[in-house]
């Protein structure tokens, strides 16, 4: 039965229709649709999103010997880069990145450090020593240059005459030293427990700077929060430690025969084709080497190699339990999925089931997503809260149950952004953190039938922080981001964004198709933010700049409210606001009086008009209730208006 008005309710609704009625198009919202940066493509990257005909990048390929010193906890040894340059113009030096030197008393990371100390606070006494460095173009006839300049985290090596444009080859070489820092930014370090010390090692060789088509050279000094931007390209290094140490490293091991005795060579082909965990060194023989050592003195060097990566980083010590077990990958492919692990972290409720969960959250997202490119797949118990490199995750020896689930899935997430996708995490903390952290909501979900489970639908338990007039942008720099706000806007801001196109804006196979095209067509390269919006918009079929600018560049919040329902002749009106700065489609749930309800999907297009909005529904029953994002998915800042009772006009 439609409302009976009368009397006076009559009058003011007439009243009150000539309002509702003139307020369909008062103002004109267009600016808030508009593109809010330059996106058109070019021969690199093309509009569509996909590297252009003409896309390239300059490849970085290594060759490393080290040396592990426990006694005076250094590192030293020798290194050999291959630079392949082909860029469409030739390179009179190259840039590398020297991260140890951010442990310098005097460095600008130090120095920019607040007094009372952050995550990424980190020892003083510490750097480089480099010595007999070495460039020379690969070709007859030229010359070597020893000439270089430090700057902070910065080298800059240059040649006799540039490197030549389009495949032009130059090989640099250099030695070098440094103490390895006990506190490394909560990145690396070293580790002191009972049965020894762990020493988990990275940002631990010169690495190469990008070189790429938006910015030319990308040097930006390491101070802390900013990550990493790194060329791809083949490793190949050699670790020297003392016998009785176990080492895992990025890739495969090269030389198991030599580092290895015959009965845990058996323990790895166990293990390679088990489900199950296997242990390959146990608890008890942790203190007895020589059950699972070839050698009984002196040094030992473990040799690996891995393929188009952007970065290796390993762990050594004599303290490790080491466990592994099969990955099983799409199209009959396998990877092993290894733990190592201190005495200390050892039991069911803690790192005895860090293999379980490494194999589990590599087979999701390799199913998911895209496979799994390495061999192998480590996690290494460790004093750093969370730190991923290819292949290799560092977490903290103390973490258990639901936390040890939680950062190892997500760092090794992070082999897909962006050790896969090869992201700028220095500029774009959150195409890496943010991507991830959107990918770790369904692998936790799948888990173990939600064993642990995920809370970032829980959009609206976030509202605190985005009212908070000290929240900051997306798109802030991460080294000069206020450190509270760090979490949120380069994890769980962009991740709910991700989170609200899949499972609101664009659908969920829209958006993985799009998602997908993304990953597949920017594997092993570097995309750009914009690279990125254009893929999901012309894969997706969605204009989204109106998104992009409000919730990824912007500080605007989502409020979606209902005013009212009204009849109008035989039908009735949701009179809708928009009362935040976010845009948004708007999902409404119609519940009748039959005790029947349905959902429909008003369009973000209704905002182009103005930010009121009136909805005639055509329907034989009457409307009951009225409530928009039945699902919370949004982050809606004011639930008080997100429903209509059906009391109002009683």
């Amino acid at each position: 039965m439609k409302y009976k008005l009368t009397g006076k309710w009559l009058v003011l609704l007439l009243l009150f229709s000539t309002n509702w009625l003139s307020a369909q198009e008062t103002e004109n919202n267009q600016k808030d649709f508009n593109d809010f940066t330059y996106r058109q493509g070019n021969a690199y990257r093309t509009a569509s999103g996909l590297p252009g005909p003409e896309y390239w990048q300059n490849e970085a390929d290594y060759q490393i010997e080290v040396t592990l010193d426990e006694n005076e906890h250094t590192l030293m040894g020798q290194i050999e880069i291959t630079y392949t340059n082909n860029s469409p113009q030739s390179l009179p030096f190259i840039w590398l990145h020297l991260e140890q030197n951010r442990f310098k008393s005097d460095s600008r990371g130090t120095l920019t450090t607040p007094i009372q100390g952050n995550r990424y606070s980190g020892d003083r006494d510490g750097g480089y020593s480099i010595a007999q460095v070495s460039a020379k173009l690969d070709k007859r006839g030229s010359k070597t240059s020893t000439k270089y300049l430090i700057n902070d985290t910065r080298m800059q090596v240059f040649f006799d005459e540039p490197l030549v444009a389009n495949g032009g080859v130059a090989k640099v070489s250099m030695n070098f030293e440094f103490k390895i820092p006990e506190k490394g930014m909560d990145r690396m370090g070293r580790l002191d427990v009972e049965d020894g010390t762990v020493y988990a090692l990275a940002q631990w060789y010169p690495r190469v700077a990008v070189f790429d088509d938006v910015v030319g050279w990308n040097i930006e000094p390491y101070l802390g929060a900013g990550e990493f931007y790194l060329e791809y390209g083949d490793f190949d290094y050699k670790v020297t430690v003392p016998y009785d140490h176990i080492v895992v490293g990025s890739g495969a091991l090269q030389n198991p025969k030599e580092v290895l005795n015959t009965r845990l060579q058996e323990r790895m082909e166990m293990a390679a084709i088990s489900d199950s965990t296997v242990y390959l060194v146990k608890p008890g023989e942790v203190l007895q080497p020589e059950l699972t050592r070839p050698k009984q003195d002196g040094n030992i060097t473990w040799h690996f190699r891995i393929e188009n990566a952007r970065d290796v980083a390993f762990a050594s010590s004599k303290a490790f339990i080491w466990d592994a077990a099969m990955i099983r990958l799409p199209g009959g492919k396998t990877a092993m999925a290894q733990s190592v692990y201190p005495r200390e972290s050892d039991g069911n409720e803690a790192w005895g089931r860090s293999t379980e969960y490494s194999k589990a959250s590599i087979e999701h997202y390799s199913n998911k997503w895209y496979v799994y490119p390495y061999p192998v797949a480590v996690n290494v118990a460790a004093d750093i809260n969370g730190m991923e490199y290819p292949g290799v995750n560092f977490c903290s020896f103390n973490s258990k149950g639901s936390s040890l689930w939680g950062v190892t899935d997500h760092e090794f997430g992070h082999n897909w952004f962006p050790m896969i996708v090869g992201t700028n995490e220095r500029r774009y903390a959150w195409m890496d953190e943010g991507f991830n952290t959107f990918i770790n909501h369904y692998s936790s979900e799948a888990f173990n039938d939600g064993e642990y489970g995920s809370n970032l639908d829980q959009t609206r338990r976030y509202v605190s922080w985005l009212t908070n007039p000290d929240r900051e942008g997306i798109d802030t720099y991460p080294d000069v981001a206020n450190t509270s706000n760090l979490g949120m806007i380069a994890y769980m801001k962009p991740a709910m964004g991700l989170l609200m196109l899949r499972e609101y804006i664009l659908g969920q196979e829209r958006f993985d198709n799009a998602f997908k095209a993304y990953i597949n067509g920017w594997a092993y390269k570097h995309p750009q933010p914009n690279d990125f919006f254009n893929i999901m918009e012309n894969v997706g079929g969605e204009n989204l700049s109106w998104f992009w600018k409000s919730w990824f560049y912007g500080t605007d919040n989502i409020d979606l409210a209902i005013e009212n329902v009204v009849p109008y002749g035989n039908d009735q009106v949701i009179i809708l606001s928009n009362k935040g700065g976010v845009p948004m489609p708007v999902k409404l749930e119609l519940t009748y009086d039959d005790g029947s309800s349905e959902t429909i999907m008003l369009p973000v297009e209704i905002w182009q008009r103005g930010d009121r909005w009136n909805y005639q529904h055509r329907s034989d029953k009457d409307l009951t209730a009225v409530e928009i994002d039945p699902e919370k998915i949004l982050p809606d800042i004011n639930i008080a208006n997100d429903k209509w009772p059906s009391n109002i006009y009683e």
